[in-house]
């Protein structure tokens, strides 16, 4: 049996807070799902038996912990077998730097634990977590353990990041990084810095990613759109193009990854689709 449940912060917490999302599965074969970026840093408490996240570089097997997963640009597999429970809690994009102390960029393709950050607060959350059978309790322990730490970055960088973002969104990645710099009133190389500090990545890596997103819910929207018009609608030079980049995320060709999966857009699709 398996479920899966995405919950909405509190007011308070929107602002920097995309969603909370709850797997729980007890299953006796070995399950395995593929985790493609998503354009936002998570941070994911696991209870239950041990769970293994494995990239290209490592494999990794977590019990019972805290991870915090910086922003990725490849994928990576969870795998699990019997009772498992995660929530992760989903930032926006540019917000969680607002509650850790060290720079976001720093975390890049990493995940980190609690005990490896040396940060005692949430060592201490995920000791609560851990023994805290209610999901809705659970949601409430982290949601006091972030406005705690609450610490909104400088108003102006953090304003001008999240309007560079809602462009990125509106023109689904397909926009130089001069304009970006230009329409937040910075330089091309101040830009670059701030958004890398503010969002974990580079902003060409961003807007490979919104673009790769956006070709996930074209597909999602649209089913059965030929790849030389996916690729045209979504900002690639042409098919070879898209072909490569969903390689880079998936680890799959377009055609692989239909067979192998439903297309869903977590950047574009809304909490409620």
């Amino acid at each position: 049996m398996e479920s899966f449940q995405i919950v909405l912060p509190s007011p308070a917490l929107a602002p920097y807070i995309r969603h909370y999302w709850l797997l729980e599965t007890d299953s006796i074969a070995r399950s395995t799902e593929r985790i493609i970026p998503g354009g936002n840093i998570q941070m994911l408490f696991y209870r239950g038996d041990p769970v293994s996240l494995s990239t290209r570089q490592d494999t990794r097997w977590l019990d019972s912990q805290s991870v915090l997963c910086g922003q990725f640009i490849g994928f990576s597999d969870l795998s699990y077998t019997g009772n498992i429970k995660i929530l992760a809690v989903v930032f926006q994009a540019c917000a969680a730097g607002a509650f850790f102390r060290m720079p976001v960029s720093e975390f890049c393709n990493q995940k980190i634990t609690a005990d490896e950050a040396g940060d005692r607060e949430l060592q201490e959350l995920e000791d609560r977590i851990l023994y805290e059978t209610d999901d809705r309790n659970c949601i409430r322990l982290v949601e006091q353990f972030l406005l705690h730490r609450l610490n909104p970055l400088k108003s102006y960088n953090l304003e001008r990041m999240r309007s560079a973002v809602s462009l990125i969104d509106r023109e689904k990645g397909e926009i130089r990084i001069s304009d970006l710099a230009s329409s937040v009133f910075l330089s091309t190389k101040q830009f670059q810095r701030v958004f890398t500090a503010h969002i974990g990545i580079s902003p060409k890596e961003f807007l490979r990613i919104v673009r790769f997103q956006h070709a996930l819910y074209v597909l999602q929207s649209v089913p059965g759109m030929t790849f030389s018009r996916l690729a045209c609608e979504c900002g690639f030079y042409d098919q070879p193009h898209l072909i490569n980049e969903f390689k880079v995320f998936s680890g799959y060709t377009p055609k692989e990854y239909l067979s192998l999966c439903a297309p869903y857009s977590d950047y574009f699709s809304t909490e409620g689709d």
